[in-house]
């Protein structure tokens, strides 16, 4: 399946949240996929599984040190990116975090930081990449958003509303962007088994998988299957879909 643009060479990948399970699945995905793959990890301080993604793929991974909620570091990305690959083909946008809490109850802080760890980002890296994919006439932009935008839990007021904007943002960019040959995709993962759900025991995972009409949890791969389509030359019609991926919930 082919996936990037034309012109042949080695095809460069950015994934924002690039030490999280979801992220290094997204990252293992391509690897796997392409040979022709460069996967820029987008890591914080903490990136050791990072590096043992990195240690199995020589030479094909390279570790981006990005605060997603900061421009300047965006723009430092970028140009490294450019400068060792000559081009952006793809941007994943799947850093985020929850702060969970009831809106009667939330603090300032967990609004502002759930708000901006989630949609800013996701501007500030979209706003990042455009230029030199609209030089390219080619790019690819899959922002991971959460099932919570349209059906959010009781709890998630700051998430879900960050989520939502997250969708809202994919499917204007979309019309933005379209004639430059840039697509822009959303996707709205529910119950997928990473580090985000291992605060849950298993009364409460028994509960959530009664609500799956699957009957069980995701997998990262399967988060990553939809987005390596999103991202190749075939999906090129694709732009501004927001696809759920949650075993059937609704």
């Amino acid at each position: 399946m082919a996936w990037s643009g034309e012109d042949g060479g080695v095809r460069s990948i950015l994934i924002t949240g690039g030490n999280g399970g979801l992220g290094l699945g997204i990252g293992r995905y391509f690897l796997e996929k392409d040979r022709e793959s460069k996967v820029w990890l987008g890591v914080r301080k903490n990136r050791d599984a990072a590096e043992a993604l990195a240690a199995e793929f020589p030479g094909r991974v390279a570790m981006a040190g990005l605060e997603v909620t900061s421009r300047g570091d965006w723009e430092r990305v970028v140009a490294e990116m450019l400068a060792a690959d000559g081009r952006i083909d793809v941007l994943v946008n799947n850093a985020g975090m929850h702060r969970d809490a009831l809106l009667a109850a939330m603090d300032d802080e967990s609004w502002s930081s759930v708000i901006s760890s989630n949609l800013d980002s996701v501007f500030l890296g979209c706003r990042a990449v455009i230029p030199s994919m609209m030089r390219a006439r080619f790019g690819r932009i899959i922002n991971i958003a959460s099932l919570s935008a349209v059906l959010p839990p009781v709890g998630q007021t700051n998430y879900a509303a960050a989520k939502a904007g997250v969708v809202a943002l994919t499917q204007t960019l979309a019309k933005e962007v379209a004639r430059a040959g840039i697509t822009v995709n959303a996707l709205m993962p529910g119950y997928i088994e990473t580090e985000a759900l291992s605060h849950m025991d298993e009364e409460a995972a028994k509960r959530a998988k009664a609500g799956i009409p699957m009957r069980r949890f995701g997998r990262p791969e399967e988060v990553a299957a939809a987005v390596f389509f999103l991202a190749c030359q075939d999906a090129g019609y694709v732009t501004g879909s927001a696809l759920k991926i949650d075993g059937g919930i609704f």
